[in-house]
């Protein structure tokens, strides 16, 4: 979430490849959920404070907003659907994706559908190849 922050802020005509990062994010943070529980929010509030201080902080403002929202659809998918983890996880990803791509746009003043489409894709397909590869993991250990 750092890296992408304080890259956006320095390098914004990079989106595409901020929006395939957050999409790795979205996916890989199912994994801290899994892993830490509750206490990847602790993780979540230090990577707000370090983008607030090394990058702008209209930017992350945008992106933490963003990331709350998109965090409880993506939780709430995660949670409540009762699926194999790669399958959680792709659903979490594909519905999160939209969301937070929406309101991170539209909280940095930066809206228009060509960004939204860049962002939402390139999200859904970060998520796609991270779920493609846990469901192959998985079959592989079987």
């Amino acid at each position: 979430m750092v890296v992408v922050n304080v890259g956006f802020s320095h390098h914004p005509e990079l989106d595409w490849l901020w929006s395939v990062l957050v999409g790795g994010v979205l996916a890989l943070r199912d994994g801290a959920q899994r892993s830490w529980g509750h206490a990847v929010l602790l993780w979540m509030m230090a990577g707000a404070g370090l983008s607030f201080w090394l990058g702008n902080p209209a930017v992350a403002l945008a992106s933490v907003c963003a990331f709350l929202i998109s965090e409880s659809v993506d939780w709430l998918v995660y949670t409540t659907t009762q699926r194999p983890f790669a399958e959680r996880v792709w659903r979490s990803v594909l519905l999160s994706s939209p969301v937070d791509t929406a309101v991170f746009l539209h909280l940095a003043h930066l809206w228009s559908w060509d960004l939204f489409a860049i962002g939402s894709g390139s999200k859904i397909l970060a998520g796609a190849l991270i779920s493609l590869s846990l469901r192959k993991q998985s079959l592989s250990q079987q």
